[in-house]
């Protein structure tokens, strides 16, 4: 390699990796295609390898440029976290990411952001809805709010409520239907599960025989799908019950015989414990989660 390629020849690579073509990339970007291509073939030179094969239908990566390709977003994203932090080093101001479950980031967050909005107007949100807890890890997201401990020793975190899961049904399925007397009965029912068997859904579901993947009626992984689905009265599944008692017309069934309850927690890198932004962000989430009522 005769010299160290600049970064912003590997942000272009990753456009065109992620586009498939030097027009979408130039784009994203803001440049023309010419100057997209000067910089893939710099960065090819610099690399001395090939990264894209030239086709009627765009740009082919190589097996280089796929190789390649993790540690182009990476680069990204590290480069991301830093003007994250850096734009709020000294005051409460830049941008915080925070990332939490669905039924959280849509039941319980709304009103907590729009009150940071409020008392500190120079501070922006992006708000990403995923269960991943390896996005604080890799720097994907500042602050985090997780129905599970978070494990990393490189983590602040702290145990801010409980969750309790219960079954629930539209009362015009009971109607038709009728009510379960029992959790043996459900299997006469139209269930609405999980689509996707993780280790934490496996361990939680081995009580209960009837709660597997094979006996849904309906799998989704989309909680506010699943919340959907029931308002319509195709059957019963399970939510938060905290959020269900909100909505009209649902019945809680079962309570007596099927209730999980999931630990809530709010969790950020260590390194960000002096970044105001998101010290104020985490404080704030973790004042106002702790002090939502009881079910």
């Amino acid at each position: 390699m005769s010299y160290e390629p600049g970064w912003d020849l590997y942000r272009t690579f990753e456009a065109v990796l992620r586009h498939g073509s030097l027009s979408g990339a130039a784009r994203t970007l803001g440049l023309t295609q010419p100057t997209v291509t000067r910089q893939i073939d710099a960065l090819e030179s610099a690399l001395g390898t090939e990264l894209f094969v030239r086709t009627c239908r765009g740009m082919s990566p190589t097996a280089v440029a796929l190789r390649l390709q993790p540690y182009a977003e990476t680069l990204l994203q590290t480069t991301a976290a830093l003007v994250r932090d850096a734009s709020s080093a000294n005051e409460v101001s830049g941008t915080v990411r925070i990332t939490a479950g669905e039924t959280v980031g849509i039941e319980y967050l709304p009103p907590i952001l729009a009150g940071l909005r409020r008392s500190h107007p120079s501070l922006h949100l992006e708000l990403s809805l995923s269960d991943a807890v390896e996005d604080l890890m890799q720097r994907k997201a500042d602050v985090a709010i997780r129905m599970i401990e978070p494990t990393q020793k490189t983590l602040v975190k702290e145990k801010v409520n409980t969750v309790e899961i219960g079954l629930y049904a539209h009362e015009s399925y009971l109607d038709r239907r009728g009510m379960p007397k029992s959790l043996k009965d459900l299997t006469k029912h139209d269930i609405i599960g999980f689509d996707t068997e993780t280790p934490v859904i496996r361990a939680v579901t081995v009580p209960y025989s009837w709660l597997r993947r094979a006996n849904f009626a309906v799998r989704t992984d989309s909680s506010p799908a699943q919340l959907a689905i029931i308002r319509s009265g195709l059957g019963i599944g399970y939510y938060q019950s905290r959020a269900a008692s909100q909505t009209p017309n649902l019945v809680r069934v079962l309570e007596d015989q099927f209730t999980l309850c999931f630990d809530m927690w709010i969790a950020m890198h260590e390194n960000l414990r002096t970044n105001p932004a998101c010290k104020i962000v985490y404080e704030t989430l973790g004042t106002a989660l702790a002090a939502m009522p009881d079910d």
